[in-house]
């Protein structure tokens, strides 16, 4: 896979994820246009608020894991990472748990673990908790994510991905295959197993 390409399948990513909020604003707006009775605008502004909520918390966490967040060598906050994927989760239908102690860690390793607990909710079909633990020392990150939930399933697909053996990655998979690029580059490697019905990823500084 070219950059090109894979650059293009992580914009696809990012359409997929904001097109759902965004277009329900889009119709909460068109029903305000359209209707006179009090109810119904209520229920279009809720929605309007609720889905331009979405959107922005999506566009908060994706600035950060996937995009170039700060210059090279620089520590981000792990207590405003927390905020972040509290956001992303907020109102859905995974439960976040997060024990991170309040930590500055390089920013490779901040944003293996912001896409490392998107994985683990990806994981959840029908929903659950994810339940994040990271490290005490800033010099030698290590996080245990696990989650849990009815059905809570890793594809051969994904696993292959995180692995870096996927041979056609494609726009559902580039996120797994971020989370294998970006183990490589904080040299570690992320393991993605299940175990007792749930799905547990652990990655440390080799």
């Amino acid at each position: 896979m070219t950059e090109i390409e894979f650059a293009a399948l992580m914009v696809s990513r990012v359409c997929h994820d904001l097109v759902g909020p965004l277009g329900a604003v889009v119709n909460g707006m068109e029903v305000l246009e359209d209707e006179r009775d009090p109810a119904m605008r209520g229920e279009a502004i809720k929605l309007v608020t609720v889905s331009a909520d979405q959107a922005l918390a999506r566009i908060q966490f994706m600035r950060i894991a996937f995009g170039a967040a700060g210059s090279a060598g620089a520590e981000l906050d792990l207590g405003e990472i927390g905020r972040l994927v509290t956001g992303l989760f907020a109102g859905g239908k995974v439960q976040l748990v997060w024990n991170v102690p309040k930590l500055y860690w390089a920013k490779d390793w901040a944003k293996l673990l912001m896409n490392a607990t998107l994985l683990a909710a990806d994981c959840l079909p029908r929903g659950g908790t994810v339940t994040v633990e990271a490290g005490s020392d800033p010099l030698s990150p290590s996080f245990h994510i696990r989650a849990e939930g009815l059905n809570a399933r890793v594809t051969e697909e994904v696993s292959q991905a995180v692995k870096g053996e996927a041979v056609n990655v494609d726009a559902r998979h580039v996120q797994p295959f971020l989370v294998y690029k970006l183990s490589q580059t904080v040299g570690t490697t992320v393991s993605v197993m299940p175990i007792d019905g749930a799905v547990e990823l652990i990655a440390a500084k080799g």
